[in-house]
């Protein structure tokens, strides 16, 4: 479909022939050609629905020929649209009107009685116009969201394990369709590599990949951030911005620790991924999105459903393709590989002279429970060449203990063989985190911390 075909033209004259005359002639050449014989009309009707182009009457039977009314209306509509694309066009030629005009924001200036040939040009002009400015507000937020992920520390997978081969079929197998994909996986074990991967082996790997941790959200920013709002929707709401779903339109968004959300929240989400379309805060002009969906979480979604914590129709409508991640634990056979690789991504990086890992080091990470999986094998390791001053990395230089690993994690009680501090702290917070299935808020009161203190210690200690 051309763009004149998909063109939505408001025409505002409080003329009823010159309305009845451009609707008639632009109607054959444009898909949407609507009328307004009143001005102050725009504002409800701008706010219900949205135009490629507005041509607009410079003087109404309150002022014939100074254009005062035009240039009102004109600065009204730029205020609701920063966006909008005006063609003013007035019964009396007048060059320094049309000067004035365009320096107060319209894109044209057209004199009436119109040429067809020209009004038409005129037009698909502006309608090109439009569609730059659209675009270029798209870019700018893709850019921001890209820079801020590129930011984000991230790895290529890692791994000739059975376990991880067959990861990869699966990756293969489920990028080309535009299935829904529901990773399941421990803290650690890399389930933002995977939403990455499926997304650089898709047919959308040209276009944005968004990543929204969906744990750091409140309650308050939730509709903001996803689905994006307009100017003053709230107190600090003081520009337009689209939220990430209309950002990664056309492409891949990633929404982590979706078992967080609240039922409220839950529910908000399952209309947006039902309808395929997004509504800002603070408006109710419906926008279309074209999203490849791609969910994870560390929490026991179908337990939680039985539970009453996690709708059951958002179960079904994320987890087309469900894909578990294997535990470091689980795919020993891997350690070797990550740690060299972690080996010479931190030598380059610090610069030291370090050239191997001697095999004691490499026996202490094979026993090694590894609660937190790779990330806690790239920190392990980042810290070791850190600290190192030779030329070998031998056992004395990981910071792990292999016993008090085992003891803590795999009983259901707490058990203490290591006093250190930082570590009883680690496995206090990972414990109680474990019996409210990953609730954020429900561990922090119960740890008596913030929710902001609680993120912290996770972060910190990579839970």
């Amino acid at each position: 479909m051309n763009l004149a075909r998909q063109g939505r033209i408001l025409v505002v004259d409080d003329d009823q022939d010159v309305l009845s005359a451009a609707r008639l002639y632009l109607k054959r050449h444009f898909g949407q050609v609507d009328i307004l014989d009143r001005p102050d009309s725009i504002p409800d009707l701008l706010r219900q629905d949205t135009y490629d182009v507005i041509l607009l009457d410079m003087n109404f039977t309150k002022d014939v020929s100074s254009g005062k009314e035009g240039f009102f209306w004109l600065d009204k509509i730029l205020s609701i649209d920063p966006s909008a694309v005006v063609v003013m066009f007035t019964a009396y030629g007048d060059v320094e009107l049309a000067v004035k005009a365009i320096k107060e924001g319209a894109t044209d200036f057209t004199v009436k009685p119109w040429e067809n040939k020209k009004l038409q040009a005129t037009i698909l002009s502006a309608m090109k116009l439009r569609a730059s400015r659209l675009e270029y507000e798209k870019l700018r937020s893709w850019q921001r969201q890209v820079s801020a992920d590129i930011d984000h520390k991230y790895q290529d997978m890692i791994g000739q394990s059975e376990p991880m081969l067959k990861l990869y079929q699966t990756i293969q197998q489920v990028a080309k369709t535009d299935a829904n994909v529901l990773i399941l996986g421990e803290n650690g074990t890399g389930k933002e590599l995977i939403a990455r991967a499926i997304h650089r082996n898709s047919n959308r790997s040209q276009e944005v990949f968004v990543n929204v941790d969906l744990g750091a959200l409140s309650e308050t920013l939730f509709e903001s951030e996803l689905f994006g709002h307009v100017k003053g929707a709230f107190t600090d709401a003081k520009d337009d911005r689209p939220g990430r779903f209309e950002i990664a339109s056309a492409g891949s968004i990633f929404l982590d620790e979706i078992g967080n959300l609240s039922l409220p929240m839950q529910a908000k989400l399952l209309t947006v991924l039902q309808n395929k379309e997004v509504i800002r805060l603070g408006s109710n002009k419906v926008i279309p999105v074209d999203v490849r969906q791609i969910f994870a979480t560390n929490m026991h979604l179908h337990q939680m459903v039985g539970e009453h914590k996690f709708r059951q129709d958002l179960l079904y409508r994320i987890n087309t393709i469900e894909i578990q991640v294997p535990p470091l634990r689980e795919r020993k056979e891997d350690i070797p590989l990550l740690a060299e690789y972690f080996l010479q991504h931190y030598v380059k990086k610090y610069q030291k002279r370090i050239r191997s890992l001697s095999e004691s080091a490499l026996n202490r990470m094979q026993k090694y429970h590894w609660p937190g999986n790779v990330r806690e094998l790239q920190h392990v390791m980042e810290r070791a060449v850190i600290m190192n001053k030779g030329l070998t990395l031998n056992a004395e230089d990981l910071l792990i203990n292999t016993r008090s690993s085992v003891e803590a994690e795999e009983g259901d009680d707490l058990v203490i063989s290591n006093y250190n501090l930082e570590h009883i702290e680690r496995l206090v917070i990972k414990k109680i985190l474990k019996k409210y299935h990953g609730s954020v808020t429900k561990a922090a009161n119960e740890l008596g911390l913030t929710r902001t203190s609680l993120y912290r210690r996770m972060e910190k200690y990579d839970l």
